[in-house]
């Protein structure tokens, strides 16, 4: 994603790709959007965006740190991606996960609305 600017959508992104940085992994930034039902015209329907990719393990993370009829909504995505994609491999990290990762690396809490942008860039590849 060279040097770029990334706007997170909110701050718990932000905070895992500090965390992959540091530790030099590899990442992508919601970089494919998987489509999951179309219209009869073929438009998309439903669409899903996985918020990392990580290349060197050929795995995608999804953080979900939202309410729960939210979180539903994207296990039923994630389901669905499954079912049409098997080869893709995803991960979704929820509230408790996210809880466990900031008491081992001193993670910020994970605020919906991220921060002003940092300059954050994957790590190189």
């Amino acid at each position: 994603m060279g040097d770029a600017e990334i706007r997170f959508a909110h701050n718990a992104e932000l905070q895992f790709a500090k965390l992959l940085d540091f530790y030099g992994v590899r990442w992508a930034y919601e970089p494919r959007t998987f489509v999951l039902d179309s219209h009869p015209d073929g438009r998309p329907r439903r669409a899903f965006t996985p918020d990392f990719h990580l290349p060197d393990f050929d795995l995608y993370i999804e953080l979900t740190t939202l309410r729960q009829a939210l979180v539903t909504r994207k296990n039923a995505k994630v389901r669905r991606l499954r079912e049409l994609h098997p080869e893709i491999t995803v991960k979704v990290l929820y509230a408790r996960d996210y809880q466990h990762l900031g008491a081992r690396f001193g993670l910020e809490p994970p605020e919906q609305e991220a921060p002003e942008p940092e300059p954050v860039a994957p790590a190189a590849g």
